[in-house]
């Protein structure tokens, strides 16, 4: 799997003269030393001498191939001096990088210095389009190699269900009944949030698929006429690029956000996730030949944010939900009506020459089509009909029907479990009378995906601030002369107040008082939830999340919202639970659940707190009713992000693994199953890193099954825009759900008391450290300010939530004001992203020189390295910290650092920094042995170099832009010069959000 998704950067740079040569043909010339064919046939007995380079010598073909279209594109856009001007600045800093050109650094910086803003400007939508495009040829060959390796029979790769699977079978746990047990129950959901850093267009999104496309096809064997013809496509589509404004003119509605959320089902979910399902199928049956693939159940499904995260986006409201769950339900109908209507097409089977069911003659003499010319076809006659209710459903779901319209007049579906029972009765006909093969090409994928989706397409999840809700309860008690002041209550008053009114039928709120509009607000949503889920059922809608969740009111809270829009109803805090009273004087159902509220735990203290909250709510008389509606089960959601903030990057990890392990003990406890949501980021200062090792680095206990994971900003491009890496990451996803589940012992190493004990004393350290820089020092936020284009990456229009904090007065900055994804994202342009590692250094060293004498620090380095060898959890912690590091750099973060006009306090942090990233990367080598970053992963660290020359040129102007812009400069070129340098870098990095 790609973990840190940067490629391998061009060998040559923007030279013109576009040659058609494949990389089918350099791949078959790399092949005839290798002994590795193009067709991906086994290779020869030299299999082990191949070099890495003749493996990635298409890649290489593929990228000086597409740089040299842009060359060309750049010439004819722009002329000649544009391109020879871009081409002198590639070259000087390639010899820079790569010998340590001293002259060539000097030359880069005169020149760079000297370019007026229009000129900047083109130098950094060149170099921006020149990482873009490395990209798409890295990703294509991920996806070559993947090919490769499965013609040529290779072991299956670590990630794969495969591997998964003979891992375990080699511990004996491949039993039909685990493996049958496990996708029954298993639940795994990728959520995709609007948080604002993917600083892509649609627009170029969409080009670049098509690019991607057009790539891919050129492995294919094609004559010298078809290969004409696909560079010239490709050509098009670089023009495309270059002539499409990157930057967007304005903010993104909410509704723009749904619509490029959707682009996603449309080009990877709605195939590859029932393509993946059939995997699965496929690979038990080799595994496990008794396993049902048919009684699998949907342990993979989707989730969104969007259209229903309203914490700090005030943008998001009751019309936003249900505008996302209509343009949802239309993309799904708009699928199903397509796949319908070509079964329709493909399914011709006769009467006259194979049989059909009695149930499928039952479905087709429903049908509204009375042609003569299909009356022998009832396969056919039974899918106009499902045609014919799909579309009246459709129409009275989404208002329309959003495909070409029925033969005539049907009844709708009530839901789509009937519509997946009319597809299972052409599937059982076809079985049963020899069309088993007509099934696996369209139909048994749609009823896999109707399944999967329903008619919802992906759960919303809903999720707004505690405080808010709280404001609102306080009203509500307020007008309704329950209590005046109810946010001034104790805790223990809160909690006693809100259980009482969760016991009264009568509601809080009167239709002939005034609210406030943010009441009113907030109570049109939870009723919009409600009719949502009436019409699309309870999995439209089924999760609640709460930010900032401290107190178990907080929760309590959410409830009792509930109750007064009529989603919940419950005898909670009473001696029973049937308290409720109906209006005939009989007991009322003793429990109604609505969405389940999850907490959200964010800070360092949220999180040593996550425990006591949950066994304060499972402790309230009734809430065993609640879980058990709940299927058995509660979710909790872990914040990555805030939790870096607030206590750096080792703290935080640490923190949320104890919290994790505190939360298992409590559940087992309780007898309740628990569902952790990892609230994850792009970068590894906010839980990024390969799925795969996060995953299973996991402590034990905290998966068994069930996991869901926000999948935010540039990352969901970077793993779901090509349909074959979205396979490939969904699938990544369910393997390491497998093993974490099923072999839980690879993290319990038999020292793992010992490890806990100095992780902690390391974290310790490390905490204290972090907060001493960025909390204590004096003048950092200035430094901080100044220092990274903060300001300016919240003047990008890259999401629809507002900017949460105006930066204009500097009395008014405060980091703990500030979000913590702009927080990352702006030490990832400078190039520091100390995020991801600082405090590490000072840690190690403190635990070694706290050893008494030199046998004890030997001791305790033994320690340290037997951590990394034998405790997945501390191995994934410094592999994601490894690759940080690879891409730091304290060269360009130097120049960020002239921007802080106070010399002192410029040197004071800047050294500081410096001084901890040495420590750090001392302590790096020290543990694992290699002084080189990234030794284990020579292919990512040659890519993260290789692309450094090309991103040092994007870093110097934008420190020069910066320079000039803050200094008073009034030409709206270098504000534009700087937010394209930002897309330049972020592009450059990939996982900077």
């Amino acid at each position: 799997m790609k973990s840190s998704a940067t490629a391998d950067a061009p060998q040559e740079g923007l030279a013109s003269s576009v040659s058609n040569t494949s990389p089918a043909q350099a791949a078959t010339a790399a092949a005839s030393t290798t002994g590795e064919a193009a067709s991906g046939a086994p290779p020869g007995k030299d299999k082990a001498r191949r070099s890495r380079e003749d493996k990635d010598a298409p890649l290489r073909e593929d990228i000086r191939f597409l740089g040299r279209l842009l060359g060309d594109v750049l010439r004819e856009q722009q002329g000649s001096a544009a391109f020879d001007l871009v081409e002198t600045i590639r070259q000087n800093a390639v010899r820079f990088h790569r010998e340590d050109d001293r002259s060539a650094a000097q030359a880069l910086d005169t020149l760079l210095n000297g370019l007026s803003n229009e000129q900047a400007i083109q130098v950094v939508r060149a170099f921006s389009y020149f990482s873009h495009l490395a990209n798409i040829a890295e990703d294509r060959h991920h996806n070559r190699r993947r090919r490769v390796h499965a013609l040529a029979g290779s072991n299956a790769q670590p990630g794969s269900l495969a591997a998964a699977l003979q891992s375990l079978k080699d511990a004996g746990l491949a039993d039909p009944a685990t493996l049958q047990a496990f996708f029954a129950s298993a639940l795994i959901v990728p959520v995709l949030t609007a948080h604002p850093t993917e600083v892509q267009r649609k627009s170029i999104l969409d080009a670049e698929r098509e690019i991607a496309r057009l790539l891919a096809h050129r492995d294919d064997a094609l004559t010298e006429r078809e290969s004409a013809r696909n560079t010239e496509a490709m050509r098009a589509y670089v023009t495309t690029l270059w002539q499409t404004r990157m930057l967007r003119s304005s903010r993104l509605t909410v509704a723009d956000e749904i619509d490029n959320a959707l682009s996603y089902y449309r080009s990877t979910f709605l195939t590859e996730i029932p393509g993946l399902y059939a995997d699965v199928s496929a690979e038990l049956s080799e595994a496990a030949p008794d396993v049902r693939p048919q009684a699998l159940g949907r342990f993979l499904q989707m989730g969104s944010w969007i259209g229903g995260d309203r914490d700090g986006n005030p943008n998001v409201t009751a019309q936003t939900l249900q505008l996302a769950i209509t343009r949802q339900a239309t993309e799904i109908f708009a699928h199903y009506l397509e796949q319908v209507h070509l079964l329709g097409a493909e399914l011709s089977v006769s009467q006259l020459l194979a049989g059909a069911s009695d149930a499928l003659l039952t479905l087709a003499r429903r049908s509204p089509d009375d042609s003569p010319h299909r009356t022998d076809e009832p396969y056919r006659r039974a899918l106009i009909g499902v045609y014919a209710r799909l579309a009246a459903t459709a129409h009275e779901w989404v208002g329309h029907v959003p495909h070409r319209g029925a033969v005539g007049e049907a009844s709708p579906y009530l839901d789509a479990a009937e519509f997946v029972s009319d597809l299972n009765t052409v599937v059982a006909s076809l079985m049963t009378h020899h069309g088993s093969a007509l099934i696996s090409q369209r139909l048994g994928p749609l009823v896999r995906a109707a399944e999967v989706f329903g008619f919802h397409l992906a759960s919303i999840d809903l999720r707004q601030s505690s405080d808010i809700h709280e404001a609102v309860i306080a009203e509500l008690f307020a007008k309704a002369g329950v209590e005046p002041n109810y946010a001034q209550l104790s805790e223990d008053d809160k909690l006693a107040l809100l259980l009482r009114e969760l016991r009264e039928p009568r509601p809080l709120f009167s239709p002939y008082l005034d609210y406030s509009q943010r009441t009113r607000d907030e109570l049109a949503v939870f009723e919009a939830a409600r009719d949502i889920r009436a019409r699309f059922g309870a999995r439209a809608v089924r999760n609640y999340i709460i930010s900032h969740t401290e107190t178990v009111s907080d929760l309590v809270e959410v409830m009792l919202l509930q109750k007064e829009t009529g989603l919940f109803q419950g005898a909670l805090g009473g001696t029973g639970a049937t308290d409720v009273i109906g209006e005939d004087g009989e007991p009322a159902p003793a429990i109604k659940v609505g969405a389940m509220v999850i907490p959200l735990f964010e800070t360092i203290a949220d999180l040593r707190n996550a425990p006591v909250i949950m066994r304060a709510l499972f402790d309230i008389p009734g809430m065993t009713d609640v879980v058990t509606q709940q299927g058995g089960e509660q979710e909790v959601m872990l914040g990555y992000s805030d939790s870096n903030k607030d206590g750096g990057f080792l703290t935080s990890n640490w923190e949320l693994y104890k919290a994790e392990l505190a939360l298992v003990h409590l559940f087992e406890e309780k007898g309740i199953r628990l569902r952790l949501f990892h609230g994850r980021g792009g970068t590894v200062g906010r839980g990024g890193g390969p799925t795969y090792q996060a995953i299973l680095s996991q402590p034990p206990g905290t998966v068994k099954g069930q996991i869901r994971l926000t999948e935010q900003g540039e990352i969901i491009a970077s793993k779901f825009a090509n349909p074959e890496i979205g396979r490939r990451n969904l699938e990544t996803i369910v393997a390491a759900t497998l093993e974490a589940t099923l072999l839980p012992s690879r993290n319990q190493p038999p020292r793992l008391a010992e490890y806990e004990a100095v992780m902690q004393a390391l974290s310790d350290t490390a905490f204290a450290a972090y907060r001493d820089l960025v909390y204590d020092t004096p003048g950092f936020t200035d430094y901080f300010f100044s220092a990274t284009p903060i300001a300016e990456i919240a003047e990008l229009n890259i999401g629809s939530r507002p900017a949460s904090r105006k930066f204009s007065d500097p009395k008014q900055r405060r980091i703990e004001d500030l979000r913590a994804i702009p927080w990352g994202f702006s030490w990832g342009q400078c190039r520091l992203l100390i995020t991801g590692w600082y405090g590490f250094g000072s840690a190690v060293a403190a635990y070694l020189d706290a050893a008494q004498d030199d046998t004890a620090r030997d001791e305790r380095l033994d320690t340290l390295r037997q951590m990394v060898k034998r405790w997945p959890f501390f191995a994934n912690l410094l592999s994601n910290m490894d690759m940080v590091l690879a891409k730091t750099d304290l060269g360009v973060a130097s120049r960020y650092a002239e921007l802080v006009p106070d010399v002192g306090l410029r040197t004071r942090v800047f050294d500081r920094i410096k001084a901890e990233w040495e420590g750090t990367s001392r302590a790096l080598a020290l543990i694992t042995g290699h002084e080189e970053r990234l030794a284990d992963n020579p292919m990512l660290a040659r890519s993260i170099k290789n692309r450094f020359p090309y991103l040092d040129p994007l870093n110097h102007l934008q420190v020069e832009l910066l320079r000039r812009h803050r200094a008073g400069e009034s030409d709206e070129r270098a504000r534009r010069g700087i937010h394209l340098s930002i897309n330049g870098i972020a592009a450059g990095l990939r996982n900077t959000g």
